[in-house]
């Protein structure tokens, strides 16, 4: 190993006694059982379904309090109990309220505070004292530590611990703690964070969900195709940016756009002013019970008119310009008769309902008006100014990949694209063919190149981010064409069907998912491949656990557009060290109801694998760390310290 590496090194662990003392804590971790894993996917903006999720852990808060305490609470209070570490701030509100006077109040703080000391001394019970510190509440430390680790056989530190709890009471600082170690709590029953796709769009909160996740211990991301959406845009993809305004503007969300990342729309408005009119098919879809006026409708569905004709002209630009993209068919701008007011697909001819051409020359059909051309101007230099979604993105990117291999399982938010044979479908890309792994990392570098270039506009790597969006052989789109021309103009629904990737129903074969597997480097007969990105319909019938449980669908529909056709709110996955459990969940109403009624959003939890032995640090990633850890300690050691 490099010896200026070394001698490095040897500034922090500065004596032998401390390589050494370093190597035997590392060695006893990788001993410890494996941290709880958890997979949510699809959170499309509904940010307070996905926070509620996040602070029970997919039920994991509630079953530590009822293997603690079902035989001493009754039902009612372990509701209580639980919620009250789900959200203990307003929860405690709402708590204090119920008591006439002080003494009663003191005695529930000092057995509220009990029944947390308790709760995090089980959760903790597989973590080092380390990572327990770091975990807990900063201003508490001392105290929590005292009280977690009080040992008391001679009864000679009672009084002690009773002064402790005491005294926190009388200072006031009663709900600081209980609010501090509710969050620890929660910290301790997730280890791990997995994020299998698409935060952003449809629902109105996507920025909240980023905020959290930034904030959050331990977080990995797999992009998904709204994500790719958004950092295309970010980085300099007109065609990129027109779609996110224009999926803002059908959903009702362009509050995201302009209130929360600031831009301004202003431009787009007064031309979408100058050549639209009201038109029931570009009219926004309703997601709240909140009230829009005549007015403010009128000029979403202004605006949603002007941005998808833009859309679909640069969208032509990028076809003809990538023949390799094999896109021809989608130049449907070029495919209309503008006379007649009906269009030619796949030989078939219809009639255009709901037309909003005024910007269109029929001669030159995907030319842009100058006015149009300045707007996506603004709106792009206004895009990559904001400070919030630059904060966004950079951290969408840093803490995501399209693809991860983590402890043995494959997590891709959409597909890998195959043939009818289940072979790995190949794409040419100037003049180079790529295939299953390789083609992913291909689209991975693309992403990334556009990403670090935001200055270009046209260059491969935007046009790379957008084929990602909506390409055959994307991993993440996974169809065989995107029909959003034809369900705007188009009555007849046939033409609105988009053909799925043969990976969707081949993934229900076990040898093909075991050939993915073998194909990632992971073992087949151990590893899982975990998906989100297609809503599963346990409404009708369809089982999110497929090919003998080697492929696990986890979008289950967090997103309330989706909630009609699945039947329920999203699936989780938890994956610890005794197997993985798959987590349905009901419709979750608002954090109020949670609060009042003690309602949860969980319905049943379905074993997936159980460990045949149970897993340690040692069989995981973070594990291979260790050991790597370990190995350079070792060389620091018979470097510098043994003669």
């Amino acid at each position: 190993m490099n010896s200026k590496y070394l001698d490095l090194l040897a500034q922090k662990y500065d004596c032998e006694e401390k390589v050494v003392t370093e190597i035997i804590n590392l060695e006893a971790i990788l001993n410890l059982p494996k941290g709880t894993e958890h997979f949510v996917s699809d959170l499309h903006g509904e940010y307070q379904a996905f926070q509620h999720v996040l602070r029970n852990g997919s039920g994991n808060v509630k079953g530590k309090i009822e293997d603690l305490y079902k035989k001493v609470l009754t039902e009612k209070e372990i509701k209580e109990f639980a919620t009250l570490v789900y959200y203990p701030e307003e929860k405690l509100k709402l708590m204090k309220n119920d008591f006439d006077n002080e003494r009663e109040l003191h005695h529930w703080y000092t057995v509220i505070i009990e029944r947390m000391i308790n709760l995090i001394s089980y959760a903790s019970s597989k973590y080092t004292r380390s990572k327990l510190r770091k975990a807990l509440p900063d201003q508490f430390v001392y105290i929590v530590e005292e009280l977690l680790y009080k040992t008391d056989e001679y009864t000679n530190k009672e009084p002690y611990y009773t002064k402790i709890v005491q005294q926190i009471i009388s200072l006031g600082q009663a709900d600081k703690l209980i609010i501090g170690l509710a969050y620890t709590t929660q910290q301790l029953v997730v280890d791990h964070l997995h994020v299998v796709g698409d935060i952003y769009d449809r629902g109105p909160e996507p920025d909240k969900i980023m905020d959290t996740l930034i904030n959050y211990h331990s977080v990995d991301i797999q992009w998904g195709n709204h994500d790719v959406l958004w950092l295309g845009a970010f980085a300099g993809s007109k065609v990129c940016l027109a779609n996110i305004i224009r999926i803002c503007a059908r959903y009702d969300n362009l509050d995201i756009i302009e209130d929360v990342y600031g831009i301004n729309l202003r431009p787009l408005l007064n031309l979408a002013e100058k050549y639209y009119d009201d038109n029931p098919a570009f009219r926004p879809k309703r997601h709240s019970d909140e009230k829009v006026s005549e007015e403010e409708q009128l000029q979403i569905t202004k605006i949603h008119q002007a941005i998808a004709i833009i859309q679909f002209k640069l969208e032509s630009h990028i076809i003809k310009r990538r023949p390799y993209f094999k896109m021809s068919e989608r130049l449907l701008l070029e495919k209309i008769d503008y006379d007649r007011s009906e269009i030619t697909i796949h030989g078939n001819t219809y009639p255009l309902d709901h037309t909003c051409f005024a910007t269109i020359n029929p001669q030159q059909p995907d030319q842009l008006l100058d006015e149009e051309k300045q707007v996506m101007d603004k709106l792009l230099f206004s895009i990559q100014q904001s400070e919030k979604l630059a904060r966004h993105m950079n951290f969408l990117m840093k803490k995501g990949s399209l693809y991860l291999k983590y402890n043995g399982n494959l997590l891709i938010h959409g597909c890998i694209p195959l043939d009818e044979e289940g072979n790995m479908e190949k794409m040419v890309i100037e003049d180079k063919t790529y295939a299953g792994r390789e083609l992913l990392d291909t689209f991975e570098r693309f992403l990334r190149e556009a990403f670090a270039h935001p200055e270009e506009t046209d260059d491969l790597a935007k046009d790379m981010v957008w084929y990602l969006w909506s390409g055959e052989y994307s991993s993440l789109f996974g169809k065989r064409e995107m029909t959003t021309f034809e369900r705007y103009f188009i009555k007849d629904k046939k033409t609105h069907k988009e053909r799925k990737n043969p990976y969707y129903h081949l993934r229900e074969n076990e040898e093909i998912c075991r050939k993915i597997l073998a194909e990632f480097e992971l073992n087949p007969d151990q590893g899982h491949i975990i998906n989100g990105h297609t809503p599963v319909k346990e409404i009708d019938g369809e089982n999110p656990i497929k090919a003998n449980g080697r492929m696990i669908v986890i979008d289950g529909g967090f997103s309330k557009a989706y909630q009609s056709t699945t039947g329920i709110a999203g699936y989780t996955l938890l994956y610890n060290s005794f197997g993985m459990q798959l987590v349905a969940h009901k419709h979750f109403n608002s954090k109020e109801d949670v609060l009042i009624n003690g309602t949860d959003v969980l319905s049943v939890k379905r074993l997936v694998d159980k460990e045949l032995e149970r897993k340690k640090v040692l069989e995981t990633n973070v594990g291979e760390e260790i050991l790597q850890e370990v190995s350079i300690l070792n060389s620091l050691l018979e470097y510098r310290y043994v003669k």
